[in-house]
């Protein structure tokens, strides 16, 4: 049997993360990642990757290595039949917020910095009251939780859930999706045709994908949506 969940994500918080920089502006991109939100709605066990009791808690928000393990952790999520699309902006306002490093005193003898980091700087942030949209697969029923963090500065989130009643299953029919995907886990799968391109790391998205593949149509949506089945998470080398 299969789950379909319609999740959305309403800020609480001001919500930032560096999509782009241009010059000392750092924007973020209304959308969210699909790796991410696998580990902010808590999928991904990532305790037997830890080395310490305060690591097994905290990986979730904070990688101690700095080195991302996305392949070693969301592999697994093929195997139990999960599958998390990136989140769409429902609505969404943005805030400009502007930041610098500075010595207080008044007097100061003004010498090289041996480091790289940016004295000043603006920040482009997704307000409160924001909401997202993404969709989760699965092949059992699932729990959420109601909150969630996101972003460099854990901006607080609350999701609600609905699950979907799958209507029909087509196969091998052309469809268009206008929600955001990763190219990497339809592209094997399906013919993608066209579309549009969303830079942002680690992994760059795309919508308004024109493609060739399977899909599904829901009934309990005033909408119409049209979502591909054969999604898995899927890394180069």
């Amino acid at each position: 049997m299969t789950y379909v969940y319609r999740c959305t994500i309403e800020l609480h918080d001001s919500l930032y993360y560096a999509t782009r920089e241009i010059g000392r502006l750092y924007e973020t991109e209304p959308v969210l990642h699909n790796y991410a939100l696998c580990y902010a709605l808590g999928l991904v066990d990532s305790a037997k990757y830890a080395t310490t009791v305060s690591e097994e808690n905290s990986y979730r928000y904070f990688c101690p290595t700095q080195v991302p393990l996305y392949k070693e952790h969301l592999i697994p999520l093929n195997e139990q039949g999960i599958y998390v699309t990136p989140a769409r902006a429902v609505r969404h306002t943005a805030v400009l917020n502007t930041w610098k490093y500075a010595d207080n005193r008044y007097h100061v003898e003004m010498k090289k910095t041996q480091k790289n980091i940016p004295s000043f700087g603006r920040a482009k942030e997704i307000a409160p009251e924001s909401q997202f949209e993404c969709f989760i697969i699965s092949k059992q029923p699932l729990n959420f939780p109601r909150w969630i963090r996101l972003g460099k500065w854990m901006s607080k989130a609350e999701v609600t859930i609905k699950e979907l009643q799958i209507q029909k299953r087509y196969s091998a029919q052309e469809f268009t999706v206008a929600h955001p995907l990763n190219p990497l886990d339809v592209m094997f799968t399906n013919q993608v045709m066209s579309y549009d391109t969303i830079n942002m790391p680690p992994v760059s998205l795309i919508r308004n994908v024109r493609m060739i593949g399977d899909y599904y149509t829901f009934s309990n949506l005033n909408e119409s949506l049209k979502l591909p089945i054969n999604m898995e998470y899927r890394f180069d080398g």
